[in-house]
């Protein structure tokens, strides 16, 4: 497929390779500690923290999940935002200010506070699986839109080299600078892909001839017995997966997700703790969510478009297919990239292929380094303590550096994984993306609720809270339930409502347990 591309495409692909270089090459400076390499050494600016939130929340799952949310619902997506911020409000006002008060690494430091080293160390150990989870399904979507452009299929060993290909770019660009990189590297990536969808709409707006009354009037009257794609807010009572975006659920399983994902979640939370103190983490938080609204807003209008191209051939002169199939190669494909593989203009084509890489590099880059944050100062610092070993700060800074890689090898593996398990769904890429982080934030929030509005708990509790999430989760999963139960039983719950239920029984496990005196000493001496 490489000789579909034109001069005009390369010459945009060696732009952003050299964007690649040089600003590799000046934000990966040598971290001299561990505060520095995991926190920026407090010293990162508001303003490109909130980005790179930003940029950590979207990716490879939201350029082409984006659009094919637009292509096949509505904006009900949009409203999901209402839900981030309530969860941001929160978590600005609860949890931040503890994490800055304990001056913490990670966000899994402030349970050892409350509950004893174990505790965080059970959550460090969840947060890694959940994580390499949302991470690998994220990297492999954008493998898989890599491989159909470079390669032409989308055949398992391509993929997988896809797959391989961005791990590597990843850690080439952050290995060495830790998080100041990453976070930089997040302002860059974001530029280039938000840039990419820009094109992209200017490109279909100029494919369709009709005026912009006439869309929005079709968007409006999509056809019969087909309810408008404009609306925003959807007031239906339904607790299937097609239904997890209406109203309920932004007020309830979407409050959840955000809080978990703005304040358990190191992989975004760390952003935060990289600002000055918490006055300007939290700024930085509520600028990320206002600023997700106009990007979402920008991908899932490039979904109605795609709905005029391809199903109203009376507002197409030409390039309309009315009924077509959205396949490529005998394999189902978004109807984004079927028009990026059918349709899409010369320029705007390599331009949307550096955009999936740099959307995804954004999540990848993130990840590598919180995970990495993890592995070194919630369970490898504190087990060479316990020991009596003492290491200088630069072996900390190389033992990160290890971390990353691991990671890298962990997300390839669960990506290449991610290929085969979404061949037994058809669960759109958005949905499937934001699920699979429910596996390990339900336990993870019945947790930090008991330490947040209780004084009970225990640090064996909480390990059987964690547990009590993820399994919870795992029972509602299709291919599991029917493992246990006959057909006629099965239940189709939409990921938001697994989510309420797997917390609120993680928390009723979590505070069964008496807080054990000792701990409980030696928070008061902490205060």
């Amino acid at each position: 497929m490489l000789d579909q591309y034109t001069g005009l495409d390369w010459l945009v692909f060696s732009a952003y390779a050299l964007l690649m270089l040089v600003s590799g090459w000046f934000f990966n400076r040598k971290s001299d500690s561990s505060k520095d390499y995991f926190l920026g050494s407090n010293t990162m600016p508001v303003w490109v923290v909130s980005i790179s939130v930003l940029a950590t929340s979207q990716s490879a799952a939201t350029f082409l999940g984006g659009p094919d949310q637009g292509y096949r619902g509505d904006f009900s997506y949009l409203a999901t935002n209402i839900g981030a911020l309530i969860a941001a409000l929160f978590v600005s006002y609860f949890l931040i200010p503890r994490f800055y008060q304990f001056k913490v690494f990670t966000v899994y430091e402030l349970l050892e506070k409350r509950f004893g080293a174990k505790s965080k160390k059970h959550a460090g150990y969840m947060y890694l699986f959940g994580r390499v989870f949302a991470s690998g399904a994220r990297l492999y979507m954008a493998a898989i839109a890599v491989s159909m452009i470079l390669f032409g299929d989308i055949f398992a060993g391509h993929v997988i080299v896809a797959i391989l290909v961005i791990v590597a770019a990843g850690l080439l660009y952050t290995v060495y600078g830790g998080i100041k990189s990453v976070i930089y590297s997040d302002v860059i990536q974001c530029a280039v892909y938000v840039t990419a969808a820009f094109a992209v709409l200017y490109a279909l707006l100029n494919a369709i001839p009709a005026d912009f009354a006439s869309i929005v009037s079709a968007l409006s009257q999509p056809g019969p017995e087909l309810d408008s794609k404009l609306a925003i807010l959807k007031f239906d009572l339904d607790f299937s997966p097609a239904g997890v975006f209406n109203f309920w659920s932004v007020l309830t399983g979407f409050i959840l997700l955000n809080i978990a994902a703005f304040g358990l979640d190191q992989d975004m939370t760390q952003r935060v703790l990289t600002c000055k103190n918490a006055k300007d983490g939290s700024k930085a938080m509520l600028y990320s969510v206002i600023l997700v609204i106009p990007v979402m807003f920008l991908f899932i209008a490039i979904g109605m478009l795609l709905f005029i191209f391809y199903t109203r051939p009376d507002l197409m002169d030409s390039g309309a297919q009315g009924q077509i199939t959205q396949s490529f190669k005998g394999e189902p494909v978004t109807i984004f990239m079927y028009y990026v593989l059918n349709e899409i203009p010369s320029g705007i084509k390599a331009l949307v292929t550096i955009g999936i890489i740099a959307a995804a590099l954004s999540t990848l880059n993130s990840g590598l380094n919180s995970m990495s944050s993890v592995i070194v100062q919630d369970i490898y610092r504190p087990r060479q303590e316990k020991k009596g070993v003492i290491h200088s700060e630069h072996h900390y800074v190389k033992a990160g550096q290890i971390g990353m890689l691991v990671v890298g090898i962990a997300l390839s593996a669960m990506a290449s994984l991610c290929y085969f398990w979404q061949q037994h769904t058809d669960m759109p890429l958005l949905q499937f993306a934001l699920s699979v982080m429910v596996f390990s934030y339900s336990g993870l929030l019945g947790v930090y609720f008991t330490a947040l509005f209780s004084k009970r708990g225990s640090q064996g509790s909480v390990l059987l809270a964690l547990m009590t999430g993820f399994i919870i989760t795992l029972l509602f999963q299709p291919y599991v339930m029917s493992l246990y139960l006959p057909e006629a039983y099965h239940v189709s719950l939409g990921f938001t409502w697994q989510l309420c239920i797997g917390t609120f029984v993680s928390f009723l496990v979590c505070i069964s347990a008496s807080q054990n005196e000792k701990v409980a000493q030696g928070i008061m001496a902490n205060e």
